[in-house]
């Protein structure tokens, strides 16, 4: 099963002091909108993203058709087959994508232990 590119999604307090101390580990912003509350952040090849206000929880992401450096894949495993394969499993997804559409969707999963993982697929195949 491919999952795509890994990231963690941190819930920070304050994102501004987030992005200094993160930036201090070698770190640099690579996308996202601080004036909207959430940055991603790249250090070699591990990526981060800050988000405040937006999750209770720290999340591990997957992102579908993204290379590390967030350029699409020619081939990849969609959302949706990646998702009917957990069910088919045994995993229930806490947040479904909808399996009737195309493109971009997401859906989440829950580890034994609570930890929450996104499946989080921003491009299309068709592309």
């Amino acid at each position: 099963m491919k999952l795509g590119n890994f990231s963690v999604s941190l819930t920070v307090k304050d994102i501004e002091k987030s992005r200094v101390f993160y930036e201090k580990l070698g770190f640099t912003v690579r996308g996202g909108d601080q004036s909207q509350n959430w940055l991603v952040l790249q250090n070699e090849q591990t990526i981060i993203g800050l988000f405040q206000g937006m999750f209770e929880d720290n999340i591990l992401t997957f992102n579908p058709g993204w290379d590390n450096k967030g350029n699409k894949l020619a081939n990849f495993t969609d959302v949706r087959e990646l998702q009917s394969t957990l069910k088919a499993s045994g995993i229930a997804p806490l947040t479904e994508a909808d399996e009737s559409t195309t493109g971009p969707a997401y859906f989440i999963i829950e580890d034994p232990d609570g930890n929450q993982i996104m499946v989080d697929q921003h491009v299309s195949a068709a592309d």
